[in-house]
């Protein structure tokens, strides 16, 4: 059988060794590096925005220091949630979804498929909520433009929407990385000038929960450093990256290296296993490369995303709760009080790169979710819908005119979600025009269905990558912490749900 795993190669075999043993080696030093990351910091700046620029302030300017002690919680709790989605794809080539086909009736992608149409909705309306407020402040600040903040969110959808069908990402990629810099610079910069008293830091220790506090507390764990929902759309945009054993998986089923995968023959978890052994020395330490690169790309990510959160809480309790104005971080005028902290402390220079800054990371966080979600929505149809698998990819060059006509294919499924994403947030956005509500709603939707994903994914790559395989299986101590990291954090969960639902608080108000 061509498919058994097993099987001789076929006569082309010496080809394809020859193939795999010409593969070009990525630089592993710091220049090459930091060419090489993607999906990783990408995945990191789709949360730089919301919760950083919005539900961070909001902790700091109404609760002080208090809830200090949820960022690193979030950050340490959910790290294998998100690291085990890129393990997966690195090992297999695969998305992180197709091993979800393989569990009974399909549920889990049916699961993802309804949250993600959710959140394509609710989600999307409060990024762009976060974006239009900085448009908001600016304009009316300086232009005397009243406009209502769905109009923002309106012209910032479309032009995200239009750079996206249009392809010219790599562009908007590009900039925002140098905006999103100057944010991080001048933040820093900011907090530097002047420090938080160290006897704050000893609240990263301290368990509290004050009167009022669940639904931050919520948005917290669910938004920082992002949803790990976003872990699938990371997933797919690894395997769109084309490296590793992303770009040799397809050759290595058409030589019987690997089995092929049928999310409608049968496939099991373990069709979606490689047996890199099997492989020329040369193409093993290529993907064992491009995996070290996807991890150190993500815990970079993981690193400076943790390090703004901070900043941006501290700088709240500075200089709005300490000040005594904890009710002004709220409605369209949020944006302009965290900005204002910038001219307070050093001038209003500093105050218009913050809003520059500010800009780039809430329209990159909306932007990359106007891909990400309908992203998500096409991969679950190619693994539910025959008509779907017959016509997958998205990429351009991947294209054809049945592609482009039919519309069950997965690039117009991946263009209509686009577009269904981007008239229902705005919808929600002019109807519900409260834009720090619609943030931590959302960010607690994406709380709430985060154990369900956590679960999956480390699950998956424990059951499906070869123990054997020692570059990509995770170690004893890797398994054993990633497992108690989703006890805390399903533990976490059920204790702001009762809080929320319930009204039952474990731990005081």
């Amino acid at each position: 059988m061509p498919n058994d795993q097993s099987s001789a190669p076929s006569r082309s075999g010496s080809a394809t060794s020859d193939a795999l043993s010409r593969l070009p080696l990525p630089d592993m030093n710091p220049r090459g590096l930091l060419r090489h990351f993607g999906p990783g910091l990408i995945l990191m700046m789709t949360g730089i925005g919301t919760s950083h620029l919005v539900t961070a302030p909001v902790a700091g300017g109404r609760f002080g220091y208090a809830l200090l002690w949820c960022i690193p919680v979030a950050y340490i709790f959910k790290y294998y949630g998100f690291e085990m989605a890129f393990r997966f794809t690195n090992a297999t080539g695969r998305s992180m979804l197709d091993a979800y086909t393989t569990a009974p009736g399909k549920w889990p992608v049916w699961y993802v498929l309804i949250t993600t149409i959710i959140q394509c909705a609710l989600g999307q309306a409060g990024r762009l909520a976060a974006a239009a407020a900085v448009l908001f402040y600016v304009f009316s600040e300086y232009l005397g433009l009243g406009l209502p903040s769905w109009v923002y969110g309106l012209g910032l959808g479309a032009l995200s929407v239009g750079i996206l069908l249009y392809g010219r990402y790599a562009a908007v990629e590009l900039s925002t990385k140098v905006l999103a810099g100057l944010l991080f610079v001048s933040t820093v910069g900011v907090y530097v000038f002047e420090p938080a008293p160290m006897s704050a830091m000893g609240r990263f220790f301290v368990f509290e929960t004050p009167a009022g506090s669940w639904l931050v507390i919520a948005a917290f764990l669910g938004l920082l450093p992002t949803g790990i929902d976003v872990s699938l759309q990371a997933s797919e945009w690894g395997k769109a990256k084309r490296v590793g054993m992303g770009r040799i998986r397809e050759q290595l089923e058409r030589d019987g290296l690997a089995k092929r995968f049928d999310p409608f023959g049968g496939s099991t978890g373990k069709d979606l296993a490689v047996d890199v052994s099997r492989l020329p020395a040369h193409a093993q330490e290529y993907c064992r490369r491009w995996f070290r690169i996807g991890l150190w790309d993500f815990t970079l990510g993981h690193v400076v995303s943790f390090v703004l959160a901070v900043i941006f809480l501290l700088l709240a309790a500075i200089w709005l709760w300490e000040e005594g104005n904890p009710a002004e971080v709220a409605g369209n005028a949020v944006i302009g009080e965290i900005a204002r902290i910038f001219t307070d402390s050093i001038g209003p220079g500093m105050m218009l790169i913050f809003l520059l800054g500010a800009f780039a990371a809430t329209f990159s966080t909306a932007f990359n979710y106007f891909d990400g979600w309908p992203r998500v929505v096409g991969a679950c149809c190619r693994n539910l819908f025959r008509a779907t698998a017959a016509l997958p990819g998205i990429a351009a060059d991947q294209l054809t005119d049945d592609h482009r006509k039919t519309a069950a294919s997965e690039y117009n499924i991946y263009r209509i979600t686009m577009f269904y994403s981007l008239i229902a947030s705005v919808l929600i956005l002019a109807g519900l025009p409260r834009p720090v509500f619609l943030v931590l709603v959302s960010s607690a939707l994406a709380f709430f269905v985060a154990p369900v994903i956590f679960f999956l994914n480390v699950y998956y790559c424990v059951t499906v990558i070869p123990k054997t395989d020692t570059a990509f299986y995770p170690s004893a101590l890797v398994r054993g912490f990633a497992w108690l990291s989703l006890v805390v954090f399903t533990a976490l969960t059920a204790i702001v749900v009762m809080a929320r639902l319930f009204g039952v608080t474990l731990f005081g108000g």
